[in-house]
């Protein structure tokens, strides 16, 4: 066994990449980049009725955008069928396994037995030990593996401790259908051995199989990976998370405006922590992940305190950077394509200059856009009806003088000229500065909130600034 950690994140392309596969995903890549080993892909579309190539697309596609890049090719779980089937066969005659050939109607009386006794429905062994010359003509057996029967197998697990399962309930399950194709439980474990995998991390929902594939393994004679079941992650009422609480997509995710890291930061701190940290860089969460801090118990996902991070890691962010995962965001965004239209050089040199004011509103990309949106109306502005009301009554004469004052300046069109015009201006007529910069805003934007107003004078610059503000006193 090499000394290399080597993970693999092994999604079923049955739908889009949800927020809790997005975290598994993430648990893997960080244990691999954080030991210097790898992460492999595995997608797992054995399942041909529900998997589609188009989940697939989805997955990868959601992935990268996460920055989750994997290493090497995407392995087809499907592609390797001829390879379960010969390990299937390989137990068999290493004695491991058997050929079974119970009827469905033996299958279902069975079931029944158990049911009316109170037990949990379980093979009863009937061919384990038969010579298969009793085969039923023609007959095509289903492949059982011969699993312990007393005893107990105790999977030793990084998050969850010592797990111990009574081999009585394990079982002879089937490793091939009788159709040749394998069950998902044997074709785990020959793809994960053959992958080299070194560490398994995966939700807790698979800790019961943890148990069966051990079966499998020991049978082959081959190493058990170390293993870690995380807990799953519930809504903020503690339910199982659903599509209500936020089991979205990853890709619902980039529409609502969130930035790929700020997720990342969000969801590896639900069940994991480093200290009292709560905003980390990914290089951060490289550097501090370890598989053995992962807690026990499911941690509960909070719109707010994601959205509350994100702006946080927006108002951190280089303007440059912000600007381009923003203008790369723009067609997943309501209202984005818009502005990517009309996006020239002139328009992102003056979104770059207006961004110092906009992130400080701006919790996601979506409000990011809302902000930005002043730079791109079209004259005369559509006035929303906060800020009409501040372009109301005597507003008007106030706008008048201060348009005057701004024309008078000379000079370079500064955020700082701007504001002594207006200052002077505004002590000179008896008025308080926020009498004369509310109506200049509304003027200026349309609404009644927006960056500092001086700034926006200074972003739109001196020809756009006074012919928006002369189109509300005309």
């Amino acid at each position: 066994m090499s000394d290399k950690v080597v993970t693999r994140f092994a999604p079923s392309p049955t739908g889009f990449l949800h927020i809790g596969g997005a975290r598994t995903a993430l648990f893997n890549w960080l244990y691999a980049r954080h030991t210097g080993g790898k992460m492999l892909l595995r997608i797992e579309d054995t399942d041909r009725e529900r998997s589609t190539d188009a989940a697939t697309a989805a997955i990868l596609d959601g992935l990268s955008w996460l920055g989750l890049i994997w290493d090497g090719e995407p392995v087809s779980q499907f592609e390797r069928a001829p390879r379960h089937r010969a390990v299937a066969e390989e137990l068999v005659r290493l004695g491991k396994a058997y050929y079974c050939y119970a009827t469905p109607a033996e299958l279902e009386a069975m079931r029944e037995s158990a049911r009316a006794k109170g037990l949990p429905p379980r093979y009863d062994g009937r061919w384990r030990d038969r010579n298969p010359s009793e085969a039923p003509v023609g007959a095509k057996g289903a492949i059982r593996i011969k699993a312990p029967a007393d005893g107990e197998t105790v999977v030793h697990d990084r998050v969850q401790g010592e797990v111990r399962f009574p081999n009585k309930d394990l079982d002879d399950f089937i490793v091939l259908r009788s159709d040749g194709n394998p069950t998902y439980m044997h074709a785990v474990v020959v793809d994960d051995h053959d992958m080299g995998i070194t560490h398994i991390i995966r939700g807790d929902d698979h800790l019961t199989n943890a148990a069966r594939q051990m079966v499998i393994y020991r049978a082959m004679g081959w190493d058990v990976p170390s293993m870690s079941h995380i807990p799953l992650i519930h809504g903020a009422d503690g339910a199982k998370l659903s599509k209500r609480h936020g089991a979205l997509g990853v890709e619902a995710y980039r529409a609502m405006g969130y930035l790929p890291e700020a997720l990342l930061n969000y969801l590896a701190r639900l069940g994991w922590s480093h200290g009292d940290d709560e905003v980390m860089s990914i290089a951060d969460m490289i550097a501090w992940f370890d598989i053995g801090d992962v807690n026990k118990g499911a941690a509960r996902f909070d719109f707010a305190k994601l959205e509350a991070l994100n702006g946080v890691h927006m108002r951190r962010m280089n303007d440059a950077e912000l600007l381009d995962i923003f203008i790369n965001t723009l067609p997943y965004l309501e209202g984005g394509p818009a502005i990517a239209a009309r996006l020239d050089d002139a328009r992102k040199a003056q979104l770059l200059a207006a961004l110092p004011g906009l992130k400080e509103r701006a919790k996601t990309l979506v409000e990011l856009v809302d902000g930005a949106a002043f730079l791109f109306a079209e004259r005369p502005l559509p006035i929303d009806e906060k800020a009409a009301a501040l372009l109301g009554g005597e507003a008007r004469e106030i706008l008048r003088g201060a348009h005057a004052a701004l024309k008078a300046t000379s000079g370079d069109w500064t955020a700082a000229a701007a504001e002594a015009a207006i200052r002077e201006y505004a002590l000179a007529g008896g008025h308080k500065l926020g009498a004369v910069a509310q109506p200049l805003r509304a003027a200026l934007t349309g609404k009644s909130t927006s960056p500092g107003v001086f700034d926006v004078l200074a972003v739109l610059g001196r020809e756009e600034s006074l012919a928006r503000v002369a189109d509300q006193i005309d």
